[in-house]
């Protein structure tokens, strides 16, 4: 039979884990494209389908759906889904939506009353010693990537005597997005059958996948490296619980800024009182300023107008001087022109009285 030929064989149900790993390398090498020219995603695997244009998240539903089998779908078909999942989670994880923060949870009052450990951390078992894209399953690295859609902080894995890695705790964050991330990270082994409910029935004689699950209440309690791990690094809450506490430290949260804003407030008052203080202060200096102003403009102005009649006066007697000086200059003018002429009066007279002399003599 030729290649193609065997590339078109199916096969059962059971062998659908050992034959995924061929198109995810072809999903890694290109052969396959997710990524349209736009930017869209698709599914190479549905190309006859209408919906060729998904989200990170509407397609990673679909390959998942697609893989955890239908009565209508061949075990080729859904290989290839769950392939497409594992490349949707281990190597386009940064296409992925990002995921807003959200307040709590709305649940039912059964669900508020469910036990988790916190903080929230999941829980994987039946880790092979395989190896799994060239890399260790050993390596935390590996496996932070492989999980890398639910936001993990940290991997803690655990080894048995054979230093086989067969457990491990994946941590959250601590808030509900962390909470809502981990449930995520539980649905989707769910919806590949490997969720709790499966690992417990199966354990005795599971098969080579990994189970998880998110930590709840029998595993903090269980014995051996799981149980030890959480109830020495985390505690018992319910839903609940987490919601009144949050509820409390908001209620701290909006008392200390209620307190900060009524100092604030005292101290704004004050701060008001200050500047209408200050205010006052100076509008009292600029009025004194003002009648200073005025006062000095008033006292330069009469300086002024004294400074003008005083050399106006001045100017005034000097020019009365002046018209008395010219008229006694006149005056002395006439007076000794009168002089002059008394003198030559005075002079003739004498020539008279000697030449009467002499005739009298004679």
């Amino acid at each position: 039979m030729s290649s193609s030929s065997d590339e078109e064989s199916d096969f059962s149900d059971s062998e659908i884990n050992d034959y995924v790993e061929k198109p995810y390398q072809e999903l890694r090498t290109g052969k396959y494209k997710v990524k349209g020219p736009n930017g869209s995603l698709r599914c190479p695997f549905c190309a006859g389908k209408k919906k060729q244009d998904y989200k990170y998240k509407e397609l990673f539903q679909h390959a998942s759906g697609v893989g955890k089998g239908a009565a209508s779908r061949s075990a080729k078909q859904k290989a290839n889904h769950l392939a497409l999942a594992r490349y949707l989670e281990c190597d386009l994880a940064n296409e992925a939506e990002p995921v807003l923060p959200r307040a709590a949870p709305e649940c039912t009052e059964a669900e508020q009353k469910k036990v988790f450990c916190w903080p929230w951390a999941g829980v994987v078992v039946n880790i092979s010693k395989e190896k799994a894209d060239g890399e260790s399953v050993e390596d935390k690295e590996y496996w932070l990537k492989k999980f890398s859609l639910y936001k993990p902080l940290e991997i803690m894995l655990f080894h048995d005597n054979q230093v086989r890695v067969s457990e491990a705790i994946v941590t959250f964050d601590r808030n509900w997005t962390g909470f809502n991330n981990a449930m995520e990270f539980e649905k989707s082994f769910e919806a590949s059958h490997c969720s709790k409910k499966e690992w417990s029935a199966h354990k005795s004689c599971p098969s080579s996948n990994i189970y998880g699950w998110v930590a709840r209440e029998d595993d903090y309690r269980a014995e051996g490296a799981i149980g030890e791990y959480l109830r020495g690094k985390g505690e018992l809450k319910t839903i609940f619980d987490l919601m009144k506490e949050e509820t409390q430290d908001r209620n701290k949260v909006v008392a200390s800024l209620a307190n900060e804003i009524d100092m604030e407030n005292e101290n704004l008052d004050e701060l008001q009182v200050q500047f209408n203080l200050k205010t006052l202060s100076l509008r009292r200096m600029l009025e004194e300023k003002d009648i200073l102003h005025r006062s000095f403009f008033e006292e330069t102005r009469k300086m002024q107008r004294l400074a003008r009649e005083h050399v106006q006066k001045v100017l005034h007697e000097q020019e009365m001087l002046s018209v008395e000086l010219e008229s006694k200059k006149k005056q002395l003018d006439i007076w000794s022109r009168e002089l002059n002429k008394r003198e030559t009066v005075t002079e003739r007279e004498k020539q008279k009285l000697d030449e009467e002399k002499k005739k009298n003599l004679s």
